[in-house]
C-alpha cells in the first residue's frame, strides 16, 4: 500500500502542474493573475477555500504527529502541499508515515 500512495503522490505532482504550466504559458508568468482566476466565480472561489481548509487540516496532523512520533522526515510533505497542492502532499505524507509503521 505504501507504493500505491508514492504513486498516487506523484501523479498528485504532475497531473495538476500539466495545467499549472499550461496556464502560465498561456497568460504569462503572473502569480498574482493566477490567485485572481482561481476566484474567477463563486465555484472556483468555493474550491480555493475547500483545497485552503484541507491543506491546513493536513498541516497541524502533520505538525502534532512529527511532535508525537518524532518523524522529522514527514515536514518534507508541508511543502509539497502548498507548493503543489493537497493532491501530493496529503499521499507523500501517508507514503513517509507508513514508512515506520512496517
Amino acid at each position: 500500500m505504501r507504493w500505491v500512495f508514492l504513486a498516487i503522490a506523484v501523479w498528485g505532482a504532475i497531473h495538476p502542474m500539466y495545467y499549472f504550466i499550461t496556464w502560465f504559458n498561456t497568460d504569462g508568468y503572473d502569480l498574482m493573475a493566477m490567485v485572481d482566476a482561481w476566484h474567477a466565480n463563486a465555484a472556483s472561489s468555493g474550491l480555493v477555500w475547500d483545497l485552503t481548509i484541507a491543506a491546513v487540516a493536513l498541516t497541524v496532523w502533520i505538525l502534532f504527529e512529527v511532535i508525537q512520533r518524532r518523524i522529522w522526515l514527514g515536514l518534507i510533505a508541508i511543502p509539497a502541499t502548498f507548493g503543489i497542492g493537497v493532491s501530493c502532499g496529503l499521499p507523500l505524507y501517508l507514503f513517509l508515515r507508513m514508512r515506520n509503521d512496517t
